[in-house]
């Protein structure tokens, strides 16, 4: 039987116009041809496909996936001075194409190195053998950053230190794999790697070959039931897994946030963990809640304060002594990130025969440690010779000018003393063209509606999940591609782009679900507890969304009124200037400063739950908040800024619309409506104090009426000109008005009714007592009843009520 990467005879494929320029750089690997010229086997149904595509076809296919990116949100953060700047998923469109039994290879070789990772990991925070023995070098841990010393003889819960590993791996030029780079810390790309498949299916929705390409979903599915056994379900304890994650700032957080949705994980921040008696709590809208398992996506050193460093403002008191209590499972374990060391790598050959007995079965990247005194002294002695190329590794742990000795070639001179030391470590210094890396096509886009396909360099990143049927690792994954003969740009932060890698089988492979098949009777899933950060940042969000749409209207008056009348000097429009000016706007500007502030306020909450918010509702947050930050250098004053805050009226209210009518009504949609009624009747009442009041010029009332969207159903419901008594009837008192103070009233109450303890021995709690004094009060008065004074005491009354939320659900 032919091997998937045996060569085919040369073929007019190979001819093709758009791989015409397609030329393999001499003495390196390329993962499209052998040696030989001829196409490898694996790649043909692929590339048969893609060359059938007429010219004017590739660019729009690519563009669907790209829009696919775009309409789900997918981003990453660019290092920059703007730390939430987000930059568009840079894609490259074609996938790396590799055999499933090759794959089956390099799985087994990393199954190998993650069981010897976990022993070395035993060791150094165990027994410390290999460094008592001479195996390692004492100053390349105990002087080590990532290794934690409150993690020395803990025993971590599960029996475990490593659950979900991810290796970056190359190929080198005589075909074989080598590990560039070990992920244990918090390894990332997981997620992307979902999206990135996602999207080239978008590109190529064809069932073949995608029939015959490994599925991504088992994988998740087998990990997230490994967490859900190592938080304590197994045996009836009901303590949750949850993914803990840095925040909005860092660079993968949409990574996180789709993971926690994916899997149906809490996506939890350092604020919303305690930790009581030796157990992690959540805290939640009803109390504390047990944690039993971690995913834990931030550095180990910003986890605990008390224990790590002191500085660290995104981490958890005390979470360290819920580890050490056996209490809590950290994936992976606190200390884990010692193994990235890059010189850890150079001991790893030695390490294996002797814990294990046998060779690595996939080397390592050439690395070296320069630890020693004879080492040091030989670096320095030979700084200039000493240039690392981008497949290579070093630790320097002493000072030396960086830029002596990294960035370039391996020069000559400096390889033999290091391979004679090397060697004698038990590991074998592999020359510069044992390690470059392999090219694999890639588009190039020539500008002007054409391309064609150009071997650029790249690298592998494969993930790997602890199971209780073992390391189970991701058929497919995530490949890191750099332009064109630049193997030091790999790095989405340096330009380089990411690809979907299929696994291809010689026969379809069946469908996959990270969700098991149902067995026996159906049962409904009772919904997962609300953590108070994300209660709070929900409750706020629906005030914010409120405050800017309130202030929308009353911007859009004020220039109707403006461009009617021509002059600031009417009385109606000093009241509304005056009314604007309380609340921080500057009316001199069409778009004034404090409404964004307001929306980048919502924006900020909404990026705290985008794991419980859909990705059309946080993409038409996103619109709003960019149209308006466009309408500052365009809109002018009069009509052009009235039909400027026009346009975002109707976007809000899309959003509102979007978010309230599609959103699952669970705990918080409860609190996010909350927020919304609260702030709803706050800004009625603070626009009825202003605008009813006795000093309030001619035309205040038709204003009011106007600002609160009731101008028709005031026409219909009273037939006469605007009065105060009908106004006050309208916006006050109206239980069927969704404009009216009475009717969001009523919904707090309905909303109250279904907050966990609501009531309290049968009877209303402190929330409900609150507030029915109120709604009783405006349920029977008659309109001539309502003063500018009882109008200071509602708002008043709705101050107390928005501290006893915060007070008893949002701490």
């Amino acid at each position: 039987m032919q091997s998937p990467d045996t060569p085919d005879a040369a073929s007019p494929l190979e001819q093709h116009p758009l791989l015409a320029g397609y030329a393999p750089v001499p003495g390196v690997a390329d993962e499209l041809f052998e040696r030989s010229g001829a196409m490898r086997r694996v790649w043909r149904p692929f590339v048969e496909k893609f060359l059938q595509l007429e010219p004017g076809e590739i660019p729009q296919r690519f563009e669907r996936g790209n829009q696919y990116l775009r309409d789900a949100g997918v981003y990453y953060r660019q290092y920059s001075n703007d730390v939430l700047a987000e930059r568009e998923w840079p894609l490259s469109h074609i996938p790396v194409v590799l055999h499933e039994s090759e794959w089956s290879s390099i799985c087994e070789g990393l199954a190998q190195r993650a069981d010897l990772l976990e022993a070395v990991m035993a060791d150094l925070y165990g027994p410390g053998t290999l460094v008592s023995n001479g195996h390692l070098p004492p100053e390349l841990i105990a002087g080590n950053k990532h290794w934690m010393r409150p993690m020395v003889g803990v025993q971590p819960k599960g029996g475990n230190y490593l659950h979900f590993l991810a290796f970056e791996i190359g190929r080198s030029p005589d075909g074989s794999w080598f590990v560039l780079g070990d992920r244990t810390q918090a390894p990332s790309g997981a997620g992307f790697a979902l999206e990135n498949r996602m999207a080239t299916g978008r590109i190529f929705p064809e069932s073949f070959p995608r029939d015959h390409i490994h599925k991504l979903a088992t994988f998740f599915g087998d990990f997230r039931a490994a967490l859900e056994t190592l938080a304590g379900r197994a045996d009836g304890d009901m303590r949750r897994a949850a993914i803990l994650t840095p925040g909005p700032a860092n660079d993968s957080y949409y990574e996180h946030t789709y993971i926690a949705r994916y899997l149906g994980l809490s996506l939890l921040e350092g604020e919303d963990l305690l930790v009581q008696n030796g157990e992690a709590m959540v805290r939640t809208i009803e109390g504390p809640q047990p944690l039993g398992a971690l995913w834990r996506r931030m550095d180990a050193g910003f986890v605990d304060p008390l224990e790590f460093d002191p500085a660290t403002q995104i981490g958890t008191p005390g979470l360290m002594e819920a580890v050490r209590e056996g209490n809590l499972a950290m994936v992976n374990a606190l200390g884990a990130g010692v193994l990235e060391t890059r010189a850890l790598m150079a001991f790893l050959p030695k390490i294996s025969r002797v814990l294990t007995g046998q060779p690595l079965a996939m080397p390592n990247i050439a690395t070296w440690w320069c630890g020693g005194a004879s080492e040091r002294a030989h670096v320095r002695a030979n700084a200039a010779n000493m240039m690392i190329g981008p497949a290579m590794a070093v630790d320097l742990p002493f000072d030396l000018d960086a830029a002596t000795a990294l960035g370039g070639q391996f020069r000559s001179g400096a390889e033999a003393p290091i391979a004679d030391w090397l060697e004698a470590e038990g590991g074998k210094l592999v020359g510069q063209e044992a390690v470059t890396l392999s090219t694999t096509p890639a588009w190039h886009d020539d500008g002007e509606g054409g391309g064609a396909i150009r071997p650029c360099p790249m690298t592998v990143r494969v993930f790997a999940a602890r199971t209780p049927q073992g390391w189970q690792f991701m058929k497919g994954g995530y490949a890191r591609i750099g332009p064109e003969g630049d193997a030091t740009a790999l790095s989405m932060q340096q330009g380089g782009a990411v690809a979907d890698v299929w696994i291809v089988s010689d026969k379809p492979v069946p469908s996959a679900s990270i969700a098991p098949r149902q067995t026996g009777t159906f049962r409904r899933k009772i919904p997962g507890t609300l953590p108070a950060r994300a209660a709070d940042n929900l409750y706020w969000l629906g005030r914010y969304i409120e405050r800017c749409e309130d202030s929308i209207r009353v911007i859009r008056a004020y220039h109707l009124r403006l461009a009617a009348t021509g002059s600031p000097e009417d009385p109606r429009l000093a009241r509304l200037a005056q009314f604007l000016g309380a609340h921080g706007f500057d009316i001199s500007q069409p778009v004034p400063d404090a409404l964004l502030q307001r929306l980048d306020a919502a924006q900020a909450c909404a990026s705290k739950v985008r794991d419980r918010f859909s990705t059309d509702g946080w993409l038409a947050l996103k619109d709003l908040s960019k149209t308006a930050r466009e309408m500052v250098n365009t809109a002018r004053p009069g009509d052009d800024a009235a039909r400027a805050m026009g346009v975002l009226l109707r976007k809000i209210t899309g959003f509102s619309g979007l978010v309230h009518e599609n959103m699952y009504r669970f705990e918080g949609w409860r609190f996010l409506s909350i927020g919304r009624a609260l702030e709803r009747a706050d800004g009625l009442a603070a626009l009825l104090i202003r605008f009813t009041a006795e000093d309030a010029p001619e035309g205040a009332l038709d204003l009011a009426v106007e600002v609160a969207d009731s101008v028709i159903t005031h026409q219909r419901r009273y037939r006469v000109r605007t009065n105060l008594e009908t106004v006050l009837d309208l916006l006050v008192l109206d239980a069927a008005n969704p404009r009216a103070i009475l009717f969001h009233i009523n919904g707090l109450k309905a909303l109250l009714d279904e907050l966990p303890g609501a009531e309290v021995a049968g009877r209303p709690g402190d929330l409900l007592r609150a507030l029915m004094p109120l709604r009783t009060q405006l349920s029977v008065i008659e309109p001539e009843e309502v003063t500018l004074q009882m109008l200071q005491q509602i708002r008043s009354d709705l101050f107390r009520l928005s501290d006893l939320v915060s007070q008893k659900y949002l701490r």
